[in-house]
């Protein structure tokens, strides 16, 4: 699936009674929410628990969903916002990840 068409299928369920910057805030929460169940489902290892790989892709695709979330409120399409991560780590890491790289990033590079 399209990550903008990922997105438009999202915006189905948003709240539609909250304004943008609501929905954004409702998405920052989401998102804190949702990583820290993802969290816990390692966290539970250390209890005895098994790893349940399909609980963990339901709360990746929960995170998906604040994310799409936010973008939608924002106005943003989540394939821009893919492609800007994918030109900064090009800019960052043009041969691949280098320790040396990461430790010595250029003034600014965020």
């Amino acid at each position: 699936m399209q990550l903008d068409t990922y997105q438009g299928l999202a915006a189905r369920t948003i709240n539609p009674q909250l304004h943008s910057t609501e929905q954004q805030m409702h998405a920052l929460h989401g998102m804190v929410g949702e990583i820290g169940e993802i969290h816990s489902l390692y966290q539970k290892i250390y209890q005895g628990h098994n790893f349940d790989e399909t609980h963990m892709k339901k709360e990746f695709g929960d995170l998906l969903w604040f994310i799409a979330e936010y973008c939608t409120a924002s106005g943003w399409d989540m394939s821009e916002i893919a492609q800007m991560n994918i030109d900064k780590l090009r800019a960052r890491y043009p041969e691949g990840f280098s320790s040396e790289q990461s430790l010595h990033r250029a003034e600014g590079d965020i």
